[in-house]
């Protein structure tokens, strides 16, 4: 019953996935001038809001399904009665598969196969500076990768979705340290709100009643912190490192990618050299494992790229509906037992990312008003 379960969240999240795939590949398929003026000619017609926001909702159910279906499956492969496989492995592949996907859209992007290989020497060859800068975030999102296998081995999917919301804050702080941005009071409130209801939730953890393995909470408590830390500091990193220079996203997503593939291939031999060599590096692999790493790579490029099209409203929505989803994911498929701390604190959670994702209101424009008007009164 379990397995069918799976197999179905399998065959749902493939078909939204591929189907929204498809959309913006078409999209993108467009010739530039072309594109321009469908774009053009869409956001200008009298159906474009209608399209605008199904587009949207398309979005925001590929952003949803990604994280709960990822979290899902992968505690599945770390809880399951089967041999278990090494994540570092799973880690080092999902690298491999990105940087993949990066070339080829960066040869897309390019257009002929002179620019591409023009693009690729000038930037990734000829750049050994840029490859040291983007090794940085490569060792620190490895790190944070190899950290959520281990929470998610010691943790339920719920709880570490709700806990893994503690990256909005360590972001923030980040943002704030390293950009010299500015948080509004209702932003700070929506912090210390999402902090108070991530200790609500790990006050009296929920359990699964269907987990037989063995499980350390304070353990994966430790790796989302970490986890966390890493999100924060790697992203605010990279966003610094793309807005110092035009360098194409695709192009910096190659660089990080090949540091990150070096820095993970290393790992996977400090931390299981020993028993690959005697099992081999793809031992305990089943199509639910490579389902994580297809989440985790396909997924999460896709994500990334559709992000533009969503505000930080349906970001904040996005990651409540995830939230709901892998909580019920986790009663119907792990026996979670839902405790009292555990709902307050992820309802206080939910509503912390709505209030901090609302848009800052334009004090500019209203002191500019309020100076305009004294100056006609003034002048009367």
């Amino acid at each position: 019953m379990l397995n069918k379960h799976l197999k179905d969240i399998f065959l749902h999240g493939c078909q939204v996935i591929f189907l929204v795939g498809e959309l913006t590949i078409i999209i993108k398929a467009l010739p530039g001038t072309l594109s321009g003026v469908v774009y053009h000619a869409l956001m200008h017609s009298p159906i474009s809001k209608n399209v605008s926001l199904l587009f949207k909702f398309y979005c925001l159910a590929v952003m949803t399904l990604v994280a709960a279906a990822y979290t899902i499956a992968l505690r599945y492969t770390r809880t399951s009665d089967k041999e278990l496989y090494f994540s570092t492995t799973a880690v080092c592949i999902t690298e491999v598969i990105k940087l993949l996907l990066s070339v080829g859209i960066l040869a897309k992007e390019a257009g002929s196969l002179g620019r591409f290989k023009a693009s690729l020497k000038e930037n990734v060859l000829g750049s050994p500076k840029e490859l040291m800068k983007l090794s940085v975030p490569s060792l620190v999102y490895a790190v944070q990768n190899n950290m959520a296998f281990l929470a998610l081995s010691n943790l339920d999917a719920a709880v570490y979705q709700v806990t893994y919301q503690l990256k909005i804050p360590c972001t923030a702080l980040c943002t704030v340290l390293m950009l010299n941005r500015t948080l509004s009071k209702l932003q700070w409130i929506s912090v210390f709100m999402l902090c108070g209801g991530v200790i609500l939730v790990q006050w009296k953890p929920a359990q699964a009643t269907k987990v037989v393995v063995e499980q350390n909470p304070l353990l994966g408590f430790g790796a989302i912190a970490v986890a966390v830390l890493c999100s924060g500091f790697a992203g605010v990193y990279f966003e610094k490192v793309l807005k110092s220079s035009d360098t194409s996203l695709w192009v910096r997503n190659i660089q990080m990618y090949l540091s990150g593939i070096v820095v993970t291939l290393v790992g996977v031999y400090l931390s299981d050299g020993a028993e690959i060599n005697e099992k081999g590096f793809f031992y305990g692999y089943t199509y639910y494992v490579w389902f994580v790493i297809f989440l985790a790579s396909v997924g999460g490029l896709y994500t990334s790229v559709v992000v533009k099209y969503t505000d930080n409203i349906m970001k904040g929505f996005s990651a409540a509906a995830a939230i709901v989803l892998s909580t019920f994911a986790s009663v119907m498929l792990f026996g979670l037992q839902i405790t009292l701390t555990f709902a307050l604190g992820t309802l206080l959670v939910c509503v912390s990312i709505y209030l901090y994702g609302l848009p800052r209101q334009d004090t500019t424009s209203i002191q500019q008003g309020e100076i305009a008007s004294k100056e006609r009164v003034g002048g009367v």
